[in-house]
């Protein structure tokens, strides 16, 4: 059996080959994906959109995070497990951070949790030093949505750019020990990856980063509001789902399901005993 990944492992794997992770939130998913040989599967707050039909990430909530978590855990045995820090659940303060980051390691099950942004770098500071591994995340970052305007690309202008790399260089150097870049130019992607000591995991950021991820919905083609540019959808399974439950609904209405084969008998001289 492969030996669990761990944050320190994840980090030692930049430049010597690509890292893979893609998102779960459920035992059945998680299962597959881990099966799959992914080194990270994350427990992204994408759930709230492709799980719990949101129209963005601002509502999850703390406790539903840690439901989703729980489930995704029981159904991983090799992979690193991250687990996204809800909106609001750090924010507020150092204290806050590193108490509900806790959580999601005693009670979600997850080895390490993602945080959005560089503004929280005493937060994620805090966080580390108490043992808890961080994910960084710059670029798109979906839980400032209302103040970027939409899911648009970030770093397009000088300035903006700059922002990205320094975002990047200030949570290597607090010890984050992977950087997401989202929804970035490629080529800002590449020398951000270029500057940094962390592996950098791509989503909308070209195939210079350290590694991908994808949210499984999107991959498998389960999510029906939009697909991304970024995306590719290796399978679309909403189909053959669909083809499957309308074949049910007509076995059954027509009473050709469920058949003898999945019927349990009785012996005739028991069921004329009853009264």
């Amino acid at each position: 059996m492969p030996k669990r990944m761990t944050a320190p492992a994840i980090a030692a794997l930049k430049g010597l080959r690509k890292i893979t992770m893609l998102t779960a939130t459920d035992y059945p998913t998680a299962k597959l994906v881990d099966q799959s040989g992914m080194d990270m599967v994350l427990v992204g707050d994408s759930l709230a959109m492709v799980a719990l039909g949101r129209e963005d990430t601002l509502a999850l909530t703390l406790d539903e995070m840690l439901h989703h978590c729980r489930a995704v855990c029981a159904g991983v045995q090799n992979a690193l497990v991250v687990g996204d820090m809800p909106f609001m659940s750090y924010e507020a303060s150092v204290e806050q951070a590193v108490r509900n980051a806790g959580r999601m390691l005693q009670e979600g099950g997850v080895r390490a949790v993602k945080v959005e942004g560089a503004a929280a770098l005493p937060q994620i500071k805090a966080m580390i030093a108490a043992g808890i591994p961080v994910m960084g995340h710059v670029g798109l970052t979906p839980q400032r949505v209302a103040v970027l305007g939409g899911f648009t690309v970030q770093g397009k202008t000088t300035a903006a750019a700059q922002l990205c790399l320094n975002d990047a260089r200030s949570l290597a150097a607090a010890g984050c020990f992977s950087i997401v870049l989202e929804t970035i130019p490629a080529a800002l992607a590449a020398r951000i990856t270029a500057a940094v000591a962390a592996p950098t995991i791509g989503i909308g950021a070209g195939p210079d980063c350290d590694g991908q991820v994808l949210v499984f919905h999107d991959l498998v083609g389960l999510f029906d509001r939009f697909v991304p540019k970024f995306v590719k959808q290796y399978a679309q399974l909403s189909g053959p789902i669909a083809a499957a439950l309308a074949a049910y609904r007509q076995e059954v209405t027509s009473g050709c399901f469920p058949g003898p084969e999945h019927s349990f008998a009785i012996d005739p001289a028991e069921l004329e005993s009853i009264e």
